[in-house]
């Protein structure tokens, strides 16, 4: 890759993009769309030259955009690398989930559904996000807030579905079980060089969470 060109947008990219785009209005779109090159430049960068290598002027200039449009995306690299546009999928796919299903198993295939559309299109990127939370201190700290408001999210959403208080104990231990279990097996599978199907280690591991809690 060369500053100033975007990377070729595989088949399953271009559908994945497709999904992550298809809620937005225009505005919203375009916003989307170079958030998404200046993320998969910085990663093909990050490839080539390593992490603390690359500088945000060397990112901008490969995604073909200013310094400052950089930071009005991103405040900092290391948010580049703990943010993703993934979570409308979960979203969409936990409201999809039929009323009476147990709420682990909503929350599981509402994970491990948009994960293996996530993983065809960009699997690469993935697991080098999840070698660099292991190597960089500075991306493993704002990745904690990040968990945090991933788990707000979440805690909303069952909210929604149950009835149950967002802020009540109950769905928070959930929640933070489900957080945890994700992150461990995430991080098992980077360790291994991802060669291993991430979602069908995700809907084992969300599994035994759901075995534990019906006990």
């Amino acid at each position: 890759m060369t500053p100033g060109n975007s990377p070729t947008r595989t088949p399953a990219g271009s559908e994945l993009e497709e999904l992550l785009a298809a809620p937005l209005g225009l505005r919203e779109r375009k916003k989307l769309k170079t958030r998404r090159a200046i993320r998969s430049a910085a990663f093909g960068l990050f490839r080539d030259q390593g992490y603390e290598a690359t500088t945000v002027d060397q990112i901008a200039a490969a995604a073909d955009v200013s310094p400052s449009t950089f930071f009005r995306y991103f405040p900092t690299k290391e948010d580049l690398v703990i943010s993703d546009d993934y979570d409308p999928l979960m979203e969409s796919g936990l409201r999809a989930r039929p009323a009476g299903e147990p709420l682990v198993a909503s929350v599981r295939e509402a994970m491990v559904g948009p994960l293996r559309q996530i993983l065809a299109a960009e699997r690469d990127e993935v697991l080098l996000r999840m070698q660099l939370y292991r190597e960089v201190p500075a991306i493993r700290a704002r990745a904690l807030v990040e968990m945090q408001r991933s788990s707000a999210m979440m805690c909303e959403l069952l909210a929604e579905r149950t009835g149950l208080p967002a802020d009540g104990l109950e769905l928070r231990a959930l929640v933070a079980a489900v957080m945890a279990v994700s992150s461990e097996t995430v991080q098992f599978w980077a360790e291994r060089g991802g060669e291993a199907d991430l979602a069908d280690l995700l809907a084992d591991a969300i599994g035994s969470v759901g075995r534990s809690f019906a006990q």
